[in-house]
């Protein structure tokens, strides 16, 4: 057992494991950049005014990224076995018990664990379910990822909705041409974005956000955890969070001071991404992911 199992199993009781892969270059999160996405004619479901995207799927597949047809690779079985109990606590058996399930945080310990290569993919899985969509909040305001990754950019995003008066949230979203996928980009830098994370606006825009769609997950990809406060203050509105970690590279402490920022939280998942692999799980693929689930 390596001292990042060592420092999970001390955090809480083990009940969920899986074994997958995610690509070597998921952590490669400051390393590239996106050029603008293509803005086309609004499809039919979309309404006339409304933002629309094109993503570009070579340049998804470029930085590895889930497209459509990719739907039977082994990076997509990876992340229908991530998302199914994070619908299951929003939406099934386990939904009465867990408040806001569908406000989803995943962050990491450290900086370039590739948690916005996880939020993302996990984001484009969600939203091949038929009954669900799901909307993927930038909220790693300080370094955002989604328009290296995604291309996606607006001259609306999250902090712009909690600091401006006049600015709803409908106003900063913008659809997709993936179906059931919709983008909420960070905004424009903002010197007490903090205090705007903790703010009562950002209590009621969660609210919102949970309840204006029931069908809907939102997925906020958040700072890490020990490089920034704005993580912390995050997961006190959320109703799951889940917790990306580098397989033997992020140093036992760093878990632990991780998981001791969300002890408060209800549900928090671990994600052991880029592991090689998981003693006793063996699934036939050649490499791994490692998937827990406590609740505190």
């Amino acid at each position: 057992m390596n001292t990042i199992e060592k420092a999970l199993k001390k955090s809480g009781s083990t009940r969920r494991g899986a074994r997958a892969q995610l690509p070597e270059h998921g952590n490669a999160e400051d390393e590239r950049r996106a050029g603008p996405a293509a803005t086309s004619t609004l499809p039919p479901d979309i309404p006339e005014g409304a933002k629309f995207y094109e993503l570009n799927i070579e340049h998804m597949k470029s930085h590895g990224l889930l497209t459509p047809e990719d739907s039977r690779s082994n990076l997509a079985e990876e992340f229908r076995m991530i998302k199914r109990p994070i619908i299951n606590n929003a939406f099934g058996t386990r939904s009465d018990f867990v408040r806001s399930g569908n406000l989803v945080m995943i962050t990491s310990a450290l900086p370039r664990e590739g948690k916005s290569f996880c939020t993302i993919n996990l984001a484009l899985s969600i939203a091949h379910e038929v009954d669900r969509t799901v909307l993927l909040v930038d909220a790693d305001v300080a370094r955002p990822a989604i328009p290296k990754y995604l291309g996606v950019q607006a001259e609306i995003g999250l902090l712009d909705v909690l600091g401006g008066k006049d600015i709803d949230l409908a106003d900063a979203i913008v659809r997709t041409s993936v179906p059931n996928l919709s983008i909420v980009t960070a905004g424009a830098n903002h010197r007490h974005s903090t205090e705007l994370l903790a703010s009562e606006a950002m209590t009621q825009l969660t609210a919102e956000m949970a309840e204006r769609y029931p069908d809907r997950i939102v997925l906020f990809d958040s700072p890490p955890l020990l490089a920034t406060s704005e993580a912390s203050v995050l997961a006190a509105h959320m109703g799951q969070v889940v917790l990306v970690v580098e397989a033997e590279r992020v140093p036992q402490e760093a878990v632990r001071g991780a998981l001791e920022q969300l002890k408060r939280c209800d549900v928090v998942m671990t994600l052991l991404n880029k592991a090689r692999r998981v003693p006793g799980i063996d699934y036939g693929y050649g490499y791994g992911y490692g998937y827990g689930y406590h609740k505190n």
